[in-house]
């Protein structure tokens, strides 16, 4: 066959791989995503024009009530607390990802036993990838102790902990309010509205700690010989839950960033990033010069300046 007919041929076969790969059974999902998109839209705005809906929202407004003695704002401990975290989250995400997408690693690092940390068992060679996912995590497990410690003592928590019931039809309410493209009123420098408060308590107290807990039972510190241990809590469990709960934060992230933006970003911003209520546009500069540096952190990620990082700790090989 000459190259002319052979060019001619090569596309034909693509929409023939296409149709036979496993995205193109997945085509369906996207129809059926907007069929169900518009149903709830208008399925809310119909239940909203009720004299029922009506009594409901006027009843749940969307936000529980907070106690006399709730603090209004936020420090500025807490608007450093949150951009760390952001930047953390950047490496645990895609070293993570890289984990798990990973077949052949570049690089593997074996840990000195040596300095501050010492013991008796002989240190295993693991992925550089996975040795970044460990010492991201470290740093971000210590960023929430100190966040945990600081939002009890300075009554934070009470922003993003449910005290009382109706937090619950507060929250059906907001929910209803965003389907119908009507939102809620934002006003996070007083009050999170109810499902913004459930949401964050999830994260928080549920999937963050879920999180480290399967990370934990996953690494290669976890002692072998707890045979108890190890039946209570199978490591195929937390394989199973590990990578579901990354999807989570990430979702979560996307979701955050986007709310934020939609629902008065200038004002939203100085929240997170100046601690004020104000509506500064130094700021909004500000988020767009945090979010090039963690663009650039994720671009950075490379086998070879990991080595770099990686050789002042360990032992960093090709095999």
């Amino acid at each position: 066959m000459s190259q002319k007919a052979t060019a001619t041929a090569t596309p034909a076969k693509q929409p023939a791989a296409f149709r036979g790969s496993a995205w193109f059974k997945l085509v369906w999902i996207v129809p059926v995503a907007i069929l169900l998109v518009l149903v709830i839209v208008v399925g809310a705005q119909l239940f909203r024009a009720t004299e029922s809906g009506l009594n409901f929202l006027t009843t749940y407004p969307g936000e529980a009530h907070l106690p006399e003695w709730a603090p209004v704002g936020f420090p500025a401990w807490l608007a450093w607390q949150h951009g760390i975290n952001a930047l953390l989250m950047v490496f645990v995400i895609k070293s993570g990802w890289q984990i798990r997408t990973t077949q052949r690693p570049a690089l593997y690092f074996t840990r000195n036993n040596k300095g501050i940390v010492r013991t008796k068992r002989a240190p295993k060679k693991i992925s550089i990838n996975l040795w970044l996912h460990i010492a991201t995590d470290t740093l971000w497990v210590l960023n929430g102790i100190v966040f945990y410690v600081l939002i009890f003592v300075t009554a934070q928590w009470t922003r993003i902990v449910p005290i009382s019931w109706d937090v619950m039809p507060n929250a059906i309410s907001a929910g209803i309010q965003y389907a119908s493209l009507n939102w809620p009123t934002e006003d996070g420098w007083v009050n999170y509205n109810s499902l913004q408060l459930l949401t964050y308590f999830a994260i928080v107290f549920i999937v963050a700690p879920l999180s480290i807990i399967t990370g934990l039972r996953m690494s290669p510190s976890w002692p072998s010989n707890t045979t108890r241990l190890n039946k209570a809590f199978p490591i195929e469990a937390a394989r199973a839950m590990h990578f579901p709960l990354m999807l989570a934060f990430t979702g979560f992230i996307v979701l955050h960033i986007a709310l934020v933006l939609a629902t008065g970003a200038l004002r939203n911003l100085n929240h997170m990033y100046a601690a004020n209520d104000a509506t500064n546009w130094l700021v909004f500069w500000i988020f767009v010069a945090s979010v090039v540096v963690m663009a650039g952190a994720w671009l950075a990620l490379r086998p070879m300046t990991l080595r770099v990082i990686a050789s002042t700790m360990g032992n960093v090989t090709r095999n």
